[in-house]
């Protein structure tokens, strides 16, 4: 049975996978980082210094500054802005690979349009076509 586990374990297609999640957590650390130090700071800036992160609605009465204070009262509340910093995140993650799809079809496309050499036809065919060369020659 450990065998078996091993065998499955090691196959290509699980160890490509197991890369590509492994790749992809660490992609999303740094869309998140993008998303919430870079651009919507910016986003803040042009509509006039809101903070996405702390858009929210109290469901559970209570007037709160930040949705840190909310929590800590213990407030049910509605998290609008992380809910956009979470949208554009998604955005970003979709619009990345709709690229790097998009870079990966035009390389292949790429590769069929190339001519590819005729192949040699096998020693025997190539015998044969003289054989039948010099026949009719006679």
């Amino acid at each position: 049975m450990l065998k078996e586990f091993k065998e499955f374990a090691m196959r290509g297609n699980v160890v490509d996978m197991a890369v590509g999640i492994v790749i992809g957590a660490a992609f999303t650390s740094i869309v998140k980082s993008l998303v919430g130090d870079i651009l919507m700071p910016m986003v803040g800036f042009i509509t006039g210094g809101i903070d996405f992160s702390n858009v929210f609605i109290t469901l559970s009465g209570g007037n709160f500054e930040t949705l840190k204070a909310a929590r800590d009262a213990g407030a049910v509340t509605l998290n609008v802005g992380l809910f956009i910093n979470a949208i554009i995140s998604f955005a970003i993650v979709a619009f990345a690979l709709f690229l790097l799809i998009k870079g990966m079809n035009t390389l292949k496309k790429k590769e069929e349009e190339a001519p590819a050499e005729p192949e040699e036809p096998p020693r025997e065919v190539q015998l044969l076509e003289e054989i039948r060369d010099a026949l009719v020659k006679k």
